[in-house]
């Protein structure tokens, strides 16, 4: 069986999440859908925005998939998935359970029109038509009629097309254990649902040793001296290497990545995951963190996303509650969108970096790449540097970017390829309307 997991062009709204990483790289419960995908039975292969090919393929091995068409022989069929699926341990249930089926199955979004799975049986396969006419039908697939699929991989415009049909022809249908990410903060919501399940189904893979009450580490982990530990609410997970200072609070769930260092006096608390190689000091909250991102020192985050290769300065909070306790809605580009959350911090892009005292206001958005001083009372576009209290808010240069991106990987024994200064200035092109029309409200 062939998998394919695709990104579609519903992936933009994702911004900035989306920007460094592909859709299914997102974590959330401490799990990506990659994850689920790498435990299926089948040949793996990935449809992804041009600017990210190279990376998949270099870091995660993953590659774009060969042209399919209708005299293709496809032995046991494709299972197509999209990769904005939110990776709950009901999704992997039902994507072995789809895996293993003999029978032809398209699943659709609550819209009815943006494709989220689909089973297509080797007979089935024979139906694919070919990439040439099929410009209409895999735009409408897609789930936006208006513009090009991102990928535009041979292999994924004719399937769409192919899930069209099938869906026309009655074999289409929703279901409950699929859901997909629409919006950025839609992530952390997730993130606070799915904790539980996330962290028993880590426990049930074993390789874990219960050191505690409620406390599991892999090898290698040192715990200092007088930590308090409350798992009264959920499992406390540490994988290999991780080291938490003295005097720390750690009340579950919690999950801490490989080679993470909790710093001495840090508070986690009510559902935090964070990636391999964070650095994590003061008090943390529902929040989900990316590999290689610190924040070292004292200061608040709470329900809050940060990507890879973020910096909070000493002091820096954020808030995660309006002084009304209403709900909390928030801006992305010229839309505002009702989250429905009480709480909701802010989404931090790849490669930001905040200087000491830097204050983010609720539910703001920064981009990638950006430098932030004072308060953050808006949305901050990527690559600026962002003193707005001061008067000073102006473009951040892509070759700033890539020198900063050299001293950091050093700093962390990793080496700076080619690819990833190419992404630095393709992140840049990719995020020019933002800024432009961020100049136009004087931002």
């Amino acid at each position: 069986m062939q998998i394919i997991c695709f990104e579609d062009s519903q992936v933009e709204q994702l911004t900035p999440v989306t920007l460094a990483r592909p859709a299914y790289a997102i974590s959330c419960a401490s799990i990506k859908l990659i994850d689920w995908l790498r435990t299926l039975d089948g040949q793996l292969s990935v449809s992804v925005r041009p600017h990210l090919a190279d990376l998949e393929r270099l870091d995660a091995g993953l590659s774009a998939p060969d042209a399919i068409t209708s005299n293709t022989v496809v032995r046991g069929g494709i299972l197509l998935v999209n990769a904005r699926l939110v990776p709950r341990v009901e999704t992997l249930a039902t994507l072995k359970r789809l895996a293993q089926s003999e029978q032809t199955s398209v699943i659709l979004d609550t819209d009815g029109q943006t494709l989220l799975v689909a089973r297509i049986t080797e007979s089935d396969c024979l139906k694919i038509p070919e990439s040439g006419s099929t410009l209409a039908t895999t735009l409408a697939m897609s789930g936006e009629s208006g513009s090009e699929t991102p990928t535009g991989d041979a292999a994924v415009g004719p399937l769409l097309a192919l899930c069209r049909t099938l869906a026309a022809n009655k074999v289409s249908h929703s279901d409950p254990s699929i859901a997909v990410f629409h919006w950025p903060h839609e992530i952390v919501a997730w993130h606070m649902r799915e904790m539980p399940s996330a962290m028993q189904w880590r426990l049930d893979q074993g390789g874990y040793t219960e050191t505690a009450d409620g406390v599991f580490t892999q090898v290698g982990v040192k715990i200092g001296q007088y930590a308090a530990i409350d798992t009264s609410d959920g499992p406390i997970l540490l994988d290999r290497d991780v080291s938490v200072g003295p005097f720390c609070y750690l009340s579950g769930p919690v999950y801490a990545g490989a080679g993470t260092r909790v710093i001495e006096h840090a508070a986690l608390k009510d559902g935090v995951a964070l990636g391999h190689t964070v650095k994590i000091g003061g008090e943390v909250e529902a929040s989900v963190i990316e590999p290689y991102t610190n924040k070292q020192h004292h200061g608040f985050l709470g329900h809050s996303y940060l990507g890879s290769w973020i910096n909070l300065g000493a002091g820096t909070c954020n808030s995660d509650l309006k002084n009304t306790y209403g709900k909390i809605n928030i801006q992305y580009g010229d839309r505002k969108i009702a989250t429905g959350m009480q709480f909701l911090g802010c989404i931090i892009g790849d490669y930001s970096k905040t200087a000491i005292n830097t204050s983010i206001f609720t539910g703001k958005v920064i981009g990638v790449c950006s430098m932030l001083y004072g308060f953050a009372t808006s949305n901050v576009p990527s690559y600026v540097n962002y003193a707005r209290l001061f008067g000073q808010t102006a473009p951040l240069p892509a070759e700033v970017m890539v020198s900063t991106q050299q001293r950091m990987f050093s700093r962390r024994k990793v080496q700076q390829r080619p690819c990833d200064i190419q992404l630095i200035h393709d992140m840049y092109r990719l995020t020019e309307s933002e800024r432009e029309a961020a100049e136009q409200y004087g931002l």
